[in-house]
Parts: C-alpha cells; structure tokens; sequence
C-alpha cells in the first residue's frame, strides 16, 4: 500500500508491529472484530474513548485496501 496514513501505524515495539490506531495500543484488527460483532461506531467510540470517527474509518479504508492488495483473489 503506497497511500499515506495519518491515523494508522506499525511498530515492531508495540503490538508486535501489527497495523494500530496512532497513539494507541488499538490494533485495527479489534476495530473490525467489533463491526463484525455488530457494535455501532458509537459503541466502538464508547468503548475505546481515545479514539475518533475519523479514525475508526480510516482503520476501515486501511483494512479494504489490504484485503484488496493482499488476499485477493481467492482460490
């Protein structure tokens, strides 16, 4: 992924380096978990107040594109 990221990073040190919420020890995959479960973006901001909207949706866009990029196509 060439695209810039103002809310998303990755650092050996923390979490294991997987892809987190800038400032944060959030890692994206637990974002996603929570959609998947059915939480509401009011409830994920709720449950982690540190974060923003626009944060969450960037861990989003950050995920579709890594699925497009990494996965596809499936066999």
């Amino acid at each position: 992924m060439t695209q810039t990221w103002k809310w998303i990073v990755s650092n050996p040190k923390i979490c294991g380096g997987e892809p987190c919420i800038k400032g944060t020890r959030i890692p994206v995959h637990l974002l996603l978990d929570h959609l998947a479960a059915g939480d509401s973006f009011d409830d994920i901001l709720k449950a982690y107040p540190q974060l923003t909207k626009v944060a969450v949706q960037e861990a989003i866009e950050f995920a579709s594109l890594a699925v497009r990029e990494e996965i596809l196509p499936l066999r």
